[in-house]
């Protein structure tokens, strides 16, 4: 075990236990005379629904578990070892509020050795990344005025980006599917801004029979290439019917737009990952220090910041509870991403890798009592074809987080059925709805969910049900249908 992870167990394990002895202790002696009502028999509106969607049995797993009690209800393949698809970030973002706390935030900051004299700095520009997971174009864009403000006008030297926080070494690997320029295929960065994405506004103009695309940032290092035709179909799923390509030729990245666009569909906004790390910083800095009356014709490269460098602005991210409410209720792959690096850096004091976060995560989990032999992780976001945990360690998680004073904070980061989030759209007009924090996850062939209900008596229950097959997508109404069962279950 690395000296790190066995000083973190020790400093930690005294404080979780004194903490936490009293409440589980309590809940022990007050579960002591409940009824256990335990059973593998899957409720029939559910049967019901994984039949109608050609799901076997075999292929979910499924647990219904009073948050104060020792055993659950229903347990269906509960020991399991599932790919979880998102529900995974409930696994990190209980463990980064518990282990960095909800207050907890980023810092940006800008340095540079030399002072600047009348406006100009006679030297290179330092930005160094902490890890921020919401390091957006405004936030940014106030670091820079505060450059402005301190008297910095003209840079003569570079402009040096500091992402060492953050062990990732390679870039560009291979994405997790074949849509490369999707948002949540771009990967972790310590200095990562605005989740290097392009947001690409599509006006259809029907008196000239075209659609014009409006980029936002504009870029000066992409050429887009706009061959988008106007149709006069009904909207539908509308980026579908698109198809981006980047390309970099002779030093020179082009964005090649194709496909149809409905005039029926308005103007919508088609969010694109592009460009490496350092060339969109490069060329958002560049727009930005313009636009603020500055200027810079220097190179951007990749660098670290001297020590002794005189900071000149810094910008502080969101706290965490605002991070992982982003990550939670809109299942925010990147996001989550960055927070599961952070928990390596601030346990480690060092640039963190992803076997790093692993295994801060394991033994912060081994220090709780919690035993999850089957778990495997990879990014701790569920973007992974690996990672795996069961059914019944995610209720054991959860009924960890209801006990824990950090529960408000994790159960009102889960989307409120039909009301927020990804499961705005679900279980409209229903008995349950607004009564069940649930995280939704899916990928192709896997469809989950995970959280709290509140039952008609007022009573919360945890659920968790999991479904690896081929045909996972159509087992949603399965999962609504366990949601409605428990809902009306008193």
């Amino acid at each position: 075990m690395a000296a790190g992870i066995a000083d973190f167990r020790i400093a930690t394990m005294y404080h979780l236990l004194v903490r936490s002895t009293g409440l589980v202790a309590a809940i022990i002696f007050n579960c002591a005379s409940l009824p256990v009502v335990a059973g593998d028999r899957i409720p029939a509106p559910v049967a019901a629904a994984l039949k109608a969607a050609d799901i076997p049995q075999s292929a979910v797993a499924l647990v219904v578990q009073n948050t104060d009690a020792r055993q659950p209800q229903l347990a269906v393949n509960d020991e399991r070892p599932m790919n979880p698809a998102s529900v995974m970030k409930l696994l990190t973002t209980y463990a980064a509020l518990d282990l960095l706390g909800p207050a907890y935030t980023w810092k940006t900051e800008a340095s540079a050795i030399a002072s600047p004299v009348d406006g100009r700095l006679a030297g290179d520009l330092y930005i160094k990344g902490s890890g921020d997971p919401k390091l957006i174009l405004e936030q940014f864009w106030l670091l820079l005025r505060q450059l402005r403000a301190r008297g910095v006008r003209d840079i003569d030297g570079d402009l040096v980006l500091d992402s060492s926080a953050f062990d990732v070494r390679d870039e560009t690997p291979p994405p997790f599917d074949d849509k490369p320029l999707r948002p949540y295929n771009v990967t972790p960065n310590a200095l990562l801004l605005n989740f290097k994405t392009v947001q690409l506004t599509l006006v259809p103009d029907s008196v000239h029979h075209k659609v014009d695309v409006l980029p936002e940032p504009r870029l000066d290092n992409l050429e887009i290439v706009n061959r988008i035709q106007l149709e006069g179909a009904t909207c539908g799923e509308w980026k579908d019917a698109l198809q981006a390509g980047q390309t970099h030729h002779d030093g020179k990245n082009r964005l090649t737009l194709s496909g149809t666009y409905s005039v029926d569909c308005g103007e919508k906004g088609w969010n694109l990952a592009v460009l490496s790390h350092t060339e969109y910083i490069g060329a958002v800095f560049r727009q930005l220090w313009q636009e603020l009356g500055g200027s810079f014709e220097g190179k951007v490269r990749e660098g670290a910041a001297p020590i002794e460098g005189r900071l000149l602005a810094v910008i502080e991210s969101p706290s965490l509870s605002e991070i992982v409410r982003d990550i939670n209720k809109y299942s925010n792959n990147v996001m989550a991403r960055q927070l599961y690096l952070t928990l390596g850096v601030d346990v480690h004091r060092r640039a963190a890798s992803p076997a790093d976060a692993e295994a801060v995560i394991k033994t912060w989990l081994a220090v709780k009592g919690l035993n999850f032999p089957e778990l495997v992780l990879e990014n701790g976001a569920g973007l992974s074809r690996h990672e795996r945990i069961s059914a019944s360690s995610l209720a054991l998680l959860l009924q960890s987080a209801w006990a824990s004073p950090l529960m408000p904070e994790l159960m009102a980061s889960m989307p409120l059925v039909a009301v927020d989030g990804t499961m705005k759209k679900r279980l409209k007009d229903r008995s349950v709805s607004g009564q069940a924090h649930i995280k939704t996850g899916t990928l192709d062939d896997v469809k989950t969910m995970a959280g709290y209900v509140r039952d008609k008596a007022g009573h919360y229950k945890i659920v968790v049900f999991l479904i690896n097959h081929p045909k996972a997508e159509a087992g949603q109404a399965a999962q609504d249908a366990l949601l409605e069962w428990v809902y009306e279950q008193h």
